[in-house]
């Protein structure tokens, strides 16, 4: 249950983080709104998380894994620079998740 909450959580931060790029500085309503709601539901769906995880192997997950998502979005649909070192420093940070759910974090 905890990680179905914890991918929730992390699905609404990106959709979040996403609608933010379109908000131009909070200016445009609908994805200000929107940026509103993802992260709204992104901290309560983490809240509910936390009753069954510890603090910060939950909190390493949401922000490591939504910012490889971000980082991986900006580049295929926002048409940010891809490079070697962007590339390495996803894969670095997915390897921290897996190697905290490996070393018994869950």
């Amino acid at each position: 249950m905890g990680y179905g909450l914890l991918a929730a959580a992390i699905a609404a931060e990106v959709a979040g983080t996403t609608a933010m790029k379109y908000s131009e500085g909070f200016t445009k309503l609908w994805p200000s709104l929107g940026t509103l709601a993802g992260y709204l539901l992104a901290f309560t769906l983490l809240a509910q998380t936390l009753k069954t995880m510890q603090v910060g192997t939950a909190y390493a997950i949401w922000a490591g894994v939504g910012t490889a998502a971000v980082a991986v979005i900006g580049m295929v649909f926002l048409g940010e620079s891809t490079s070697l070192a962007k590339l390495a420093g996803i894969l670095l940070v997915i390897g921290g998740v897996v190697l905290l759910n490996l070393g018994g974090a869950h």
